[in-house]
């Protein structure tokens, strides 16, 4: 899965998991908030450095979010930014409607047309609608990758009155137990790595609410939206030992990291898992926050 923000508990204002307990990284210099996330191109282009595990192993959303966007748009035209390797895509189409995907990443976005998705490669704030109009955009796991403003911008240029702008991430729940051994793994191998997994036992309102406030600050500032409201679904999945090493790389804090670390962060993850006898479930909340184009935006 891709994703991350700020981890001091102390400050939960500002403070805010993008996804899978990620942070949007730093290697060297200050650390990146969710407030500069969108900045971070080198990070929000890498996870098509093996975007078949990607695809294999990211999750899905939930059905009901997909079906209230859906039913709530005025029509079935939709642009998905950041679309990735097409797995919301795919979702939208499945639910009856056209969808067109914008995304960076050549590879990602290889993998996406070869699964039955149309797509441009280009940033969403770079990308020439070409006159085209759409009901919906929506973006999932990935408007922190976008600029907030210009996104939003983008966005009521090309929907329709009355489209709805959906933008969602996953927003996961570790166990307490489960949090703890990551996180003594994740600090010997990655000792200077952003991110608290213990705080991420915590509940889901403290990570989401700075990605919903900045994505909400975006479209007001943007302008040609409604007042905004937040969406929450939750659910669950059950990992294996193995179903949850193949996700891992997929987040950005891995994504770029050296093949001996990252074979060491993942033998350490996986004996911890293996001492949690082999498995566990991760609770989730897919978080959204959206609005419905006003009148005509120039």
């Amino acid at each position: 899965m891709p994703t991350n923000p700020s981890e001091q508990p102390e400050r939960p204002e500002r403070t805010g998991q993008l996804e899978d307990g990620e942070q949007p990284e730093r290697s060297e210099g200050p650390r990146l908030t969710v407030e500069d996330s969108h900045r971070a191109r080198q990070i929000a282009e890498s996870f098509g450095t093996d975007a078949e595990r990607y695809e294999r192993a990211r999750p899905s959303y939930p059905d009901a979010l997909i079906e209230r966007i859906a039913t709530s748009s005025p029509g079935p035209d939709v642009l998905d930014a950041g679309c990735g390797t097409g797995i919301a895509a795919r979702q939208f189409q499945a639910a009856g409607c056209r969808v067109l995907g914008v995304e960076p990443d050549a590879r990602m976005a290889e993998v996406a047309r070869r699964l039955g998705v149309e797509v441009d490669v280009s940033t969403l704030e770079a990308w020439d609608p070409a006159g085209r109009q759409f009901d919906a955009v929506v973006a999932a796991q990935a408007w922190h990758w976008i600029d907030p403003v210009a996104g939003a911008a983008k966005a009521a240029r090309v929907l329709r009155p009355g489209g709805r702008l959906a933008v969602f991430w996953h927003v996961l729940q570790l166990p307490p137990d489960i949090a703890e051994a990551f996180a003594e793994v994740y600090e010997r191998v990655l000792p200077q790595a952003p991110v608290n997994l213990r705080w991420m036992s915590g509940p889901p309102e403290v990570a989401y609410a700075p990605m919903l406030a900045k994505a909400a600050d975006g479209f007001r500032t943007a302008g040609g939206f409604s007042d905004s409201e937040e969406w929450r679904f939750d659910w669950e999945r059950t990992y294996t030992r193995d179903t949850w090493l193949d996700q891992l790389p997929t987040i950005g804090l891995l994504t770029r990291l050296p093949q001996d670390q990252l074979a060491e962060l993942l033998e350490g993850v996986g004996a911890a898992v293996d001492k949690m006898g082999g498995g566990f479930t991760m609770r989730y909340a897919t978080v959204a926050v959206t609005v419905t184009r006003n009148g005509a935006v120039a």
